[in-house]
């Protein structure tokens, strides 16, 4: 399934132990912009599901996007009203792209490791060693547990230290 939850949960957990170094909002949004090509395919009927976009190289161009992206969005706020969800305006252009390059080189770690159709290391190589290296019910539990504990870090920093968890 694309744009699948299940790659927020180390996000949310690198995020809760360096929120001023990793926005975990261009970590989610890298992951989500990886996944559009897989639905599109998924739409079109096309093989492969997971192409260009979840190899490094793709990936690589997914962060260069979403710092694009986060540094046009903040020049566009800076004339026209917009809504600063999140705290998005609040974050550095370092953050975003530590954020973006954890989304989506983590994407294609955990995608590569369930999806036979992944060749990571295209065009300069063929192949997927990381497919089935862990069962899937065991990743998909790692992310989940990764997630849980990320939330719970965020949650007890804020009510017992009242830090400030920039997204």
């Amino acid at each position: 399934m694309p744009i699948t939850p299940f790659h927020f949960g180390p996000g949310a957990l690198l995020h809760a132990v360096a929120p001023k170094h990793v926005s975990f909002l261009a970590f989610c949004a890298a992951n989500v912009l990886m996944d559009v090509e897989s639905l599109y395919n998924l739409v079109h009927q096309r093989d492969p599901v997971h192409a260009f976009f979840h190899t490094y190289v793709g990936a690589t161009l997914v962060i260069a996007a979403v710092v694009l992206l986060f540094l046009g969005l903040r020049a566009f706020a800076s004339r026209v009203w917009l809504p600063d969800l999140f705290r998005w305006r609040a974050l550095g252009a370092r953050q975003v792209a530590v954020g973006a390059a954890l989304g989506a080189y983590s994407h294609v770690v955990l995608d590569s490791i369930m999806h036979g159709d992944i060749q990571p290391l295209s065009p300069f190589a063929s192949g997927n060693a990381l497919l089935g290296a862990i069962p899937l019910g065991t990743l998909h539990w790692a992310c989940l547990g990764l997630g849980a504990v990320g939330c719970a870090v965020v949650a007890v920093t804020r009510f017992v230290a009242g830090g400030d968890h920039a997204s």
